[in-house]
């Protein structure tokens, strides 16, 4: 398509010169006896940009992004700072005695959102705070806490057991070694050397998705996913970066259990 519509364009450009010099017609680019056949425009044009006489041509500039602020303002988005001081508030009760979903200390962080103005504040200017959530693997709690992140106060936080949030990046990497530590795994294993001709050894090459594994969505559930609702439980979706995709949708993980199960369907 490229190709006939240069021959096209080609054609036009010829036709387009030929009536103007049976016009008598001077196109642009043409006008002046110095431009015409051996003069100096000519000439330049026969040289590349490394033959004497000829300058490069100058490099592009890229013009660096605004600095962020530490303090966004109204309905901006969270700025990093206020990002981190908001997490490092609302996470600072279970920083010790929590627990991440590989076993380090501190609860896992899912998500840190802006929240809506309070409906006493329309109209008004109100705080800028942020909902911040995470996930307690020692005591299987989803807390939420609400944080001005002007002032510093957090005020209010919520632990619930039995609520299961769409799974966090770390989750979906953390689901994935446990899989290749299984042997269950061992179909994820030889259909990635199938497509690359490598070993694959952690979760590095893949591009992970998923979601949440209910029970209560599960024709039949088996005995050892039982926990799920309570426990955090996920199916990974795994696809090779740059690569196809690899089924792994016939396994749950208990991320609470740290164990891997096959299912009955997918």
């Amino acid at each position: 398509m490229r190709r006939h519509l240069g021959k096209l364009v080609a054609g036009t450009a010829i036709a387009v010169t030929g009536t103007a010099l049976m016009a008598g017609i001077t196109l642009p680019g043409t006008a002046g006896a110095e431009d015409g056949p051996g003069g100096p425009a000519a000439a330049a044009r026969e040289r590349g940009p490394g033959d004497p006489g000829v300058s490069a041509p100058e490099p592009g500039v890229m013009e660096a992004p605004a600095e962020e602020g530490k303090k966004g303002i109204g309905r901006d988005p969270l700025t990093d700072d206020e990002r981190k001081r908001a997490e490092r508030l609302a996470t600072a009760p279970a920083a010790r005695s929590g627990e991440n979903v590989d076993g380090g200390r501190g609860p896992q962080l899912l998500t840190t959102d802006l929240a809506e103005p309070l409906t006493s504040e329309a109209g008004l200017a109100a705080p800028r705070r942020a909902v911040v959530s995470s996930y307690d693997y020692r005591t299987d709690q989803l807390v939420t806490a609400t944080v001005d992140v002007g002032s510093g106060k957090v005020e209010s936080r919520e632990a619930q057991q039995g609520v299961q949030p769409s799974p966090h990046r770390e989750e979906l990497r953390e689901a994935v070694e446990l899989i290749l530590a299984s042997p269950l795994g061992a179909g994820l294993r030889a259909d990635y050397r199938d497509a690359t001709g490598r070993a694959l050894t952690s979760a590095g090459p893949l591009t992970l998705s998923g979601f949440v594994y209910r029970k209560e969505r599960e024709a039949r559930t088996p005995a050892e996913l039982a926990s799920c609702g309570v426990h955090r439980c996920v199916r990974v979706i795994t696809k090779i970066t740059d690569g196809p995709w690899i089924d792994t949708r016939d396994l749950a993980v208990d991320l609470s259990a740290r164990t891997v199960v096959r299912t009955p369907s997918a």
